[in-house]
């Protein structure tokens, strides 16, 4: 009848099955490497729910829609998260800035760097004065000046495109638009005439992201400002694109409800890096850590 089929191991006496026991194998590594790899895990999984940088608020990724649009530009422009400072720098954070870094004082900044305004309203280089209270934003300051602090700071100037995307939230909505408070506020700030003496940021009304002050404050510098009209070579005529310019501006609009953008992109168009003026200051970004 052949040979008997092979043993089976017995069953015990509770139903599980009295298998041999398997043999033991050592781990290649140690107990402590193991602990410290599992240390490093966690802590990798708790980086997307880290809190932004002290006076850094997120905004998340989002698209930018360019006020003015032409065959030779985009649709739509992604813009990755990023991190943007609460409130704009102030006279006391700046004074810090040229008191470390003398060059940029106003007795000795170069006029390739700033006009003859630059920090006009400071009583002295190193001495804001009663008309440029510590807690108010720093006017008066050049595109060049911006951002030597913001490198000086470890940090940037936000581009247009995460401006625009920033400042499109309202007071409680990601929408301002849609807002007719904030509307109402921002063009009551358009039509008033610059004060001698700027509010603290602390005082104003923080939006949909945490950040204050960032429309109804003071205009701000951004790092590609002068990217607003002239699309290749400015010294050649093929380097402009006409439909940018006076009534056409207009017909190539995305949005022509938005006044206050129109508003930035003239302001922007009539910069030059080294000019300042009495309403115009700026605050810092950071990349977004992965």
């Amino acid at each position: 009848g052949g040979p008997p089929p092979p043993k089976t191991p017995s069953a015990h006496p509770g139903g599980a099955s009295r298998r041999p026991p398997l043999p033991a194998v050592s781990s290649p590594f140690p107990s402590r490497c193991l602990a410290l790899l599992a240390g490093v895990l966690l802590a990798g999984a708790a980086l997307p729910g880290a809190q932004p940088p002290a006076g850094m608020r997120l905004i998340p990724a989002g698209v930018y829609v360019p006020l003015q649009r032409s065959v030779k530009e985009v649709a739509q422009v992604p813009v990755a998260a990023f991190l943007l400072a609460e409130r704009p720098v102030t006279n006391a954070e700046f004074l810090a800035f040229v008191t470390a870094n003398p060059k940029w004082r106003r007795s000795q900044v170069s006029r390739l760097f700033a006009d003859e305004s630059y920090l006009k309203q400071w009583v002295g280089d190193t001495e804001p004065g009663p008309r440029a209270p510590a807690g108010a934003p720093v006017v008066q300051v050049s595109w060049f000046a911006a951002r030597a602090y913001a490198r000086w700071a470890g940090r940037r100037l936000p581009t247009t495109a995460e401006w625009e995307l920033a400042a499109a939230a309202g007071y409680t909505t990601a929408a301002a638009k849609n807002e007719p408070e904030y509307n109402r506020d921002l063009y009551a700030w358009l039509a008033r005439p610059v004060p001698e003496i700027l509010p603290d940021t602390a005082a104003a009304r923080p939006d949909f992201h945490g950040v204050r002050g960032l429309q109804g404050l003071v205009w701000e510098w951004v790092d590609d400002f002068n990217t607003a009209l002239v699309t290749g070579e400015s010294r050649a005529d093929g380097g402009l694109d006409r439909d940018l310019f006076c009534g056409a501006g207009a017909a190539g609009a995305t949005d022509t409800a938005n006044y206050a953008a129109f508003m930035r992109a003239a302001l922007r168009s009539s910069l030059k890096a080294n000019n300042t003026t009495s309403s115009l200051g700026f605050r810092c970004a950071l990349d977004a850590p992965p």
